[in-house]
């Protein structure tokens, strides 16, 4: 089980939750579970969204592995300009 952080904007569609705990062992199955949870982030995660896993934003894709006990935060992704 993980905790992740919410950025402000998505936690008018968790019920006001800051943080959610999830099961899941990559970034995919991270985004699957929050979407399961709570169906109405699934506008904003097809939109885009990064996750940053102990500080560092996963470019990747959907098979990073999540660590154990990792601070997660789901994001707005970020772009270059």
């Amino acid at each position: 089980m993980v905790e992740v952080h919410l950025w402000s904007g998505l936690r008018s569609l968790t019920g006001g939750q800051q943080v959610v705990r999830v099961e899941a062992k990559t970034t995919g199955d991270l985004l699957r579970e929050l979407v399961k949870l709570h169906p109405q982030l699934q506008a904003p995660i097809d939109a885009g969204v990064s996750i940053a896993i102990d500080g560092r934003v996963i470019a990747s894709g959907l098979t990073e592995p999540i660590p154990e006990g990792s601070e997660i935060y789901l994001m707005q992704r970020l772009r270059g300009g």
